[in-house]
């Protein structure tokens, strides 16, 4: 009994802070307890945000919001007019297929050219990687209203430089062609740019996810007797198969929501023949002043994408029951 109360005597008195607060050991414990919680804030104050907006978005829908309601501070519901309105125009329809078209061409060129550029990245040697990984960064953190600006430059009818290298490369008709005056002249240079934007996040991904292959496949297959193309179907496809799956998934949204590139391009034009979805619905809300018409056309674009996009995942789920 002796013993055991000279090593209960010998051992240190527990801290305790003036005050009787707790010792600062607790004080990490909280504290490490609510780093999650700080860490999801951020993202949680966003939800709430865009939720509230969409909220407000689809009251909006089913209210008849002109100039005189908007002065007059009245609120004049109608139910489901907006929606029967648009849903009976052939300017909908119209305008839904154009953009289900043009998404569709998008993401497949942004799909093959990212990935043979990312394909790339991984055969360079270092000095080479380096400095295409340094362009692909600059193009890819340029404002998308500048690339736009620049482009407009580009493609100017008067003084634009792609019309003066055509023309002097031997085409003279395009010294002063006008690139907008067209609906697929127009389409070209939307494409163009939404292209050039898109291909560095896919060439960068891409070639982080070369990386993760085993080195010991390539050669194994090289001593079966493999080529490029039997490589690259046999070892690396299949290992970059779920970045093909989400880059897909990712591309599809980011395109058929592009609004910037195709407004500050054509707004729409010529004859409104180059409007998408997200431009049909700011020209009737904002340029026709028919709001509520405008927050039914944005409703019905997110469902559209939702149809999209369920249907993707629907295909990348039962691909992934097949292999397993």
């Amino acid at each position: 009994m002796s013993a055991q109360l000279k090593e209960a005597a010998a051992e240190p008195a527990p801290r305790i802070s003036k005050g009787g607060a707790p010792p600062p050991r607790r004080s990490r414990e909280r504290a490490a307890k609510s780093v999650p919680y700080l860490l999801i804030l951020p993202a949680a104050v966003t939800v709430l945000l865009l939720g509230w907006t969409l909220v407000k978005n689809g009251m909006l829908s089913f209210q008849n919001l002109n100039p005189r309601q908007l002065i007059q501070h009245i609120t004049e519901w109608n139910g489901v007019e907006n929606y029967q309105e648009v849903l009976g125009s052939a300017d909908f329809w119209r305008v839904t297929g154009r953009s289900v078209v043009f998404t569709g061409a998008n993401v497949v060129l942004i799909m093959a050219l990212g990935c043979l550029i990312g394909l790339l990245l991984a055969r360079l040697g270092t000095k080479l990687r380096v400095l295409l990984l340094l362009g692909l960064v600059l193009a890819w953190a340029m404002p998308v209203v500048a690339a736009t600006t620049v482009f407009q430059w580009l493609f100017d009818q008067r003084f634009g430089v792609v019309n003066h290298v055509l023309d002097a490369l031997g085409w003279h008709a395009m010294a002063d062609f006008n690139w907008t005056s067209g609906q697929f002249s127009t389409f070209f240079v939307i494409t163009t740019l939404i292209v050039w934007q898109s291909i560095p996040f896919v060439a960068i991904n891409l070639y982080a996810a070369t990386t993760t292959i085993p080195k010991e496949l390539y050669e194994a297959a090289s001593l079966d007797g493999a080529g490029p193309w039997k490589q690259f179907t046999s070892v690396t496809f299949p290992f970059l198969k779920p970045f093909f799956l989400a880059t897909t998934f990712l591309e599809v949204i980011w395109v058929f929501k592009a609004f910037t590139q195709v407004f500050a391009i054509s707004e729409g034009g010529p004859d409104r023949l180059t409007e998408t979805l997200p431009v049909y619905a700011f020209v009737e809300g904002m340029g026709n002043q028919h709001f509520g018409m405008g927050a039914a056309i944005s409703i019905l674009t997110i469902v559209i994408l939702l149809a999209l996009t369920a249907y993707y995942l629907r295909l990348v789920l039962k691909q992934e029951e097949d292999e397993l």
